[in-house]
């Protein structure tokens, strides 16, 4: 009853299943929810774009900054044709993996759902530091304990998202469109400043000599680095159910909202970018630099502007958790997961699913130390490989099945396959040996685990198939069952059981007594004779090395050898309970380890009566 308050304190009380379509999101919560990772790449996706630049470049690379930008923009305005063309031919959700196992064949499918699994938790985690890094930048006193702040991020939204996808659509929400209200006065303060009122950005005091142009092999790396702001994109797709009816509108509408946010906020930072000659600084994130030349540092705008960028940063990460929960319920109903991940929580949300993401990305941050330059390189690798495969299976869905306007979709979603394929060995090739390659071993692990999964609940399910007709193995005129009852003594929990076994009339009744050579077995004897229990016996076995259970599973073995076919064998074990739960870490609770070694054994029950003190 304890657990049962604490736990609706701190996630709310059990919600019906009637109230699941109250549960389900509106347009204007679904773009925040599911677009905040996308969103939020504007905060670190032209750092990484100008580190690789910078060190060639020089003071040019702000201008290149641009163009890399603008080619970003544009495979984004791609990707969103492509998703609002899967989201109408799978509006079931699933993404990738379902448009890839259904066109592909399961293996696609598969790799396809391991990246997307890999991606999401890689957002969480790449996501919360960023976040930390933001405020470090404002806060340099907080540097050392930059991995602690991100792991408190995510056990926040950890908790948000286990209170259920409504509460956590306006909790999340609402920040996140206090951020794109930030960025817009930052970006029309900038641009007014400069092309308004004349004012002109000082140039940083120590410029770098410029050592060579941008050429394609440096564009093709900038360009690979600021595609990391993509990875978000898919989460709509996979979340389609997560939607209010018409969920298919719904989900597309968001889709294109995002693309517009995200294209013109990119472009502008872009541009000001340029404008301000910001260059990259140890210690501060591009976009606090750019934001104190706009506001001047330490001013109020500053400052607001910065804990805006922390809490998007944070709250990117909430599009793993509405997604991934959701992906990993349709694999499991596919077999290829834990079931227990396709259950819903007393929230109606997939709770475990979010757990999962929780205990992955602290692991993540703990291991990296929260820098999120060591993450990123791990992090849009798998996103394109399952952008691939879901523009491939599009293609082949499309031809495939001819529909109406199937041809110009087919080219669509065609060209679509060539760019992410070529973007996703671009940063392969580029990030290989920066951490990308651990990706490349991930995935398939993921895959034959999935696989191996898979096998085993088809194994099981063929065992537990009744073939025929069920009435022909019921085994009518099988004999009586026997008893064995473990006694140490006669105390109350021993007879609690005893009156369990007495009510189900049964008369092969056997009490088992192992001694330590201390000769109780005689005072035992005495005490259950003289209850006078018609067809029950004693019998007891001696053993000095202490291995009481090793005794009694050996013995349950020597009646199981004298059973005759169709007999069974119940094993009757006292269990003490206590009401404190921690009191039961002081008794020796000697039933549980017998009790798991038991259930291995085929004719043999074993039943716990639990004595409550």
């Amino acid at each position: 009853m304890r657990t049962k308050k604490l736990k609706d304190f701190f996630i709310g009380p059990a919600l019906e299943n009637s109230q699941l379509e109250s549960e389900k999101l509106k347009v204007v919560w679904g773009l925040p929810i599911y677009s905040s990772d996308t969103i939020s790449s504007v905060a670190y996706a032209g750092e990484e774009v100008l580190m690789v630049l910078f060190p060639v470049m020089a003071l040019a690379a702000t201008r290149s900054l641009i163009y890399v930008m603008a080619s970003i923009i544009g495979l984004l305005v791609i990707l969103v044709f492509c998703y609002c063309q899967t989201i109408d031919a799978y509006p079931q959700g699933g993404g990738a993996y379902i448009v890839g196992a259904d066109n592909l064949g399961e293996v696609p499918g598969l790799v396809a759902a391991s990246a997307l699994l890999v991606g999401y938790i890689l957002t969480v985690a790449v996501s919360s530091c960023s976040g930390a890094a933001a405020i470090t930048s404002a806060i340099p006193a907080a540097e050392p304990y930059k991995a602690w702040i991100a792991f408190a991020i995510v056990c926040f939204l950890t908790w948000g998202n286990l209170r259920g996808v409504r509460e956590s659509s306006v909790m999340f929400g609402l920040p996140t469109y206090f951020f794109i209200l930030s960025l817009v006065v930052m970006i029309v303060t900038g641009f007014v400043k400069v092309l308004v009122l004349g004012y002109a950005p000082p140039a940083p005091e120590v410029q770098m000599q410029t050592m060579g142009d941008i050429g394609l092999f440096l564009f093709l790396r900038a360009f690979a680095s600021g595609c990391t702001a993509l990875t978000g994109v898919e989460a709509v797709s996979n979340g389609v159910p997560a939607f209010r009816e018409p969920s298919a509108k719904n989900a597309k509408l968001v889709l294109v909202l995002m693309a517009v946010v995200v294209g013109t906020t990119f472009v502008s930072v872009a541009v000001l970018t340029h404008l301000y000659h910001i260059v990259p600084q140890e210690g501060v994130t591009a976009i606090a630099s750019l934001a104190a030349g706009i506001f001047g540092h330490g001013s109020v705008l500053f400052y607001v502007f910065q804990i805006a960028t922390v809490i998007i940063l944070s709250l990117a990460t909430n599009t793993a958790f509405a997604g991934m929960p959701l992906l990993l319920a349709m694999i499991a109903q596919d077999g290829y997961m834990p079931r227990q991940f396709a259950q819903r929580g007393a929230r109606l949300n997939f709770s475990n699913g979010v757990l999962l993401i929780f205990i992955a990305s602290s692991v993540l941050i703990f291991l990296f130390n929260a820098d999120v330059h060591s993450l990123l390189p791990l992090y849009a690798t798998g996103v394109f490989v399952s952008f691939t495969i879901s523009q491939a299976g599009m293609f082949r869905h499309w031809t495939r099945s001819k529909t109406g306007g199937w041809r110009h979709k087919a080219v669509i979603n065609g060209v679509g396959t060539l760019i992410c394929f070529a973007v996703c060995l671009l940063i392969a090739g580029t990030r290989f040996l920066s951490g990308a390659w651990l990706v490349v071993i991930v995935i398939p692990l993921l895959v034959l685990l999935m696989k191996h999964i898979k096998r085993h609940y088809d194994k099981i399910a063929a065992a537990l198939t009744v073939t025929g007709d069920p009435a022909a193995e019921l085994h009518r005129d099988a004999p009586a069952p026997k008893i064995l009852m473990p006694v140490q003594s006669v105390n109350r929990p021993f007879l609690k059981s005893l009156n369990y076994v007495l009510s189900l009339g049964v008369e092969d009744i056997e009490f088992y007594y192992v001694s330590s050579g201390d000769g109780r077995e005689e005072t035992l004897r005495r005490q259950l004779e003289a209850l006078e229990i018609p067809g029950a016996r004693f019998v007891c076995d001696t053993t000095l090395l202490r291995n009481t259970n090793e005794v009694l599973l050996r013995h349950v073995d020597e009646i199981q050898e004298r059973m005759v076919s169709g007999q069974t064998l119940t094993v009757v074990l006292s269990q003490l309970t206590l009401e404190e739960p921690w009191a039961n870490t002081l008794h020796n609770q000697t039933s549980l380890q017998p009790k798991l070694q038991l259930n291995h054994r085929r004719n043999v029950s074993c039943i716990s009566v639990p004595y409550i003190s």
